[in-house]
């Protein structure tokens, strides 16, 4: 069995905060070789445990929810994606924050589906996105 869906950074967040009981109880049932974050969503991730030295809690919880979740790198797959994504959507008029976008190339090089419920995805019509909060 393969990774077939990405969580964004986001869903990663509400399931280490403990935020989404929706979120929780499709990310239980769904195969651990399922899914998969970003390298861009880990350093997201980490970034922001970083801005909080002192949360030891938190630093605690995303350091267990990584070790429990697939990393799929970043590689020239993804650049190749990303440079496509962004060059489309730029004609278009239609821009995304440069780590939503990377995150969405991410999921495009790797044929999956990108679990989030961030409405700026839509804007990419070739994605195929799931929103598990619900």
């Amino acid at each position: 069995m393969e990774t077939r869906f990405l969580l964004d950074t986001n869903t990663a967040s509400y399931l280490i905060k403990g935020r989404s009981p929706a979120a929780a109880a499709k990310f239980a049932k769904t195969a651990p070789m399922q899914l998969a974050i970003s390298a861009v969503t880990e350093a997201e991730l980490r970034f922001g445990i970083a801005r909080q030295p002192d949360a030891t809690r938190l630093r605690a919880l995303v350091e267990e929810f990584l070790l429990g979740v697939t990393i799929l790198p970043w590689d020239s797959d993804c650049t190749r994606s990303y440079a496509r994504l962004r060059a489309g959507l730029e004609r278009e008029g239609l821009p995304l924050g440069s780590m939503d976008l990377m995150i969405a190339a991410h999921a495009l090089a790797f044929q999956v589906t990108l679990v989030t419920g961030d409405q700026a995805f839509t804007r990419i019509k070739q994605l195929k996105t799931q929103d598990w909060t619900h």
